[in-house]
């Protein structure tokens, strides 16, 4: 959410710059590249959440298949 914010004021203040103003260009292309920076660092944060979320996936089946398996030797199968 902050970063949408951080989004949406870098576009209205991307609206304001005046084309032929070099330093307002500057601080906008700054500007621009933090946010870069920001995005790119959530990105592999939501990265390894997704992966840790794939190895507890993986775990929870193995752990449900050995349990299934136990249960069906226990009644002969």
């Amino acid at each position: 959410a902050r970063l949408l914010i951080r989004l949406r004021r870098l576009k209205a203040k991307a609206d304001s710059v005046q084309p032929h103003d070099r330093k307002q260009l500057c601080a906008l292309l700054d500007d621009i590249e933090t946010l870069r920076d920001l995005l790119m660092r959530e990105c592999a944060r939501v990265d390894q959440e997704l992966n840790r979320a794939k190895v507890r996936v993986t775990a929870i089946t193995a752990y449900g298949r050995s349990a299934q398996s136990v249960r069906a030797m226990r009644r002969g199968h």
